[in-house]
């Protein structure tokens, strides 16, 4: 089973940035393909981002595009996202996905799924 940690959700200001992290354990991290998905309040959770297993390949949904990257360390087993230029409609709970390609991490169906960490956005 592989089981993902997500960390640095927070309350930051709007133009603000942040830089989440998700650790994973218990499989080998390059089997995997890595994305993060969102929660707003109230609404569905939605694709923000994936990176496939060797890094070389990322998929970022249409509205963060220029604003967020998604970059992997393999020797940290840990995939991050970088969050600039932040607005409020970036309010969600942020979540850790693992599947075994982009296309099934996007599909959402397949994956591994970290615990969440919210992010604020708030002046």
């Amino acid at each position: 089973q592989l089981q993902l940690v997500e960390s640095g959700g927070a309350l930051v200001q709007p133009g603000g940035s942040l830089r989440l992290s998700c650790v994973a354990s218990g499989r080998t991290f390059i089997d995997y393909a890595m994305g993060w998905f969102r929660q707003p309040p109230g609404k569905e959770r939605e694709f923000v981002a994936a990176i496939s297993r060797t890094g070389g390949v990322t998929n970022i949904t249409e509205s963060v595009k220029g604003r967020f990257t998604i970059s992997r360390d393999t020797a940290k087993n840990t995939v991050h996202l970088q969050m600039n230029n932040l607005k409020p409609e970036d309010t969600a709970v942020y979540y850790c996905a693992a599947g075994i390609s982009i296309p099934v991490v996007i599909d959402g169906r397949g994956n591994y799924w970290g615990q969440g960490t919210q992010v604020t956005v708030s002046s």
